[in-house]
């Protein structure tokens, strides 16, 4: 029996997928208005935006896709599946907790941090040493993936803090965190000791 479920392909494959539709759809209903390169993806999902439902269930549905990439990805560590989760709720709470049509919301703000946090950190959390582990769960690519989101995250803050090209590095970070489940998900099923779970990190003999 495969040590990650097959449709655990589904529900990773879908959160870039429908985070992406959602950012491209509700910029669109939004208009010329709406800049995408210094305005974040918050600013399509808040009250009164055209695009409020659109990017609001893109935001629902990563949530609920990461939650279920967690459940099923048996072949990473515990801590990794708990902060994948975690990332997931995260998610689900900036959907259900919208910003307001001008100004901020430093509650959806810091929901928003806790939620890059862990989407950054999942990755080494969730590595296993040793050869028989798969290739996206060996502590060098789980370093490297942890490494660029969080670039990412420092890059979209030295932009907020400018002023700059905030939607960009957003979309950047974003698309990282929500595409590397994927990834892990993809080397479990095509690591050739599928039967086999490896062991935890610090463990193996």
């Amino acid at each position: 029996m495969p040590v990650v479920p097959r449709w655990a392909l589904l529900t990773s494959g879908c959160a870039p997928v429908l985070l992406i539709a959602g950012w491209l759809i509700a910029g669109r209903l939004e208009g010329p208005a709406y800049d995408p390169v210094s305005q974040t993806i918050s600013v399509l999902a808040a009250y009164g935006a055209a695009g409020f439902w659109v990017m609001t269930g893109a935001l629902f549905a990563l949530g609920v896709c990461h939650l279920l990439t967690a459940w099923g990805l048996r072949a990473a560590a515990t801590a990794g599946r708990v902060a994948l989760g975690g990332g997931g709720v995260a998610a689900l709470m900036v959907a259900l907790l919208p910003t307001p049509s001008s100004g901020g919301s430093l509650r959806h703000g810091s929901i928003a941090a806790i939620g890059f946090a862990l989407l950054a950190m999942w990755p080494v959390l969730a590595a296993h040493r040793g050869r028989s582990a798969p290739w996206a769960l060996r502590p060098l690519p789980s370093l490297w993936a942890t490494a660029l989101m969080t670039a990412g995250a420092i890059w979209f803050l030295v932009e907020a803090h400018q002023q700059g090209a905030m939607g960009i590095a957003e979309r950047f970070v974003t698309f990282a965190q929500s595409v590397w489940p994927f990834v892990v998900v993809a080397s479990c099923l095509r690591h050739p000791r599928r039967t086999e779970c490896p062991s935890p990190a610090g463990t193996e003999t």
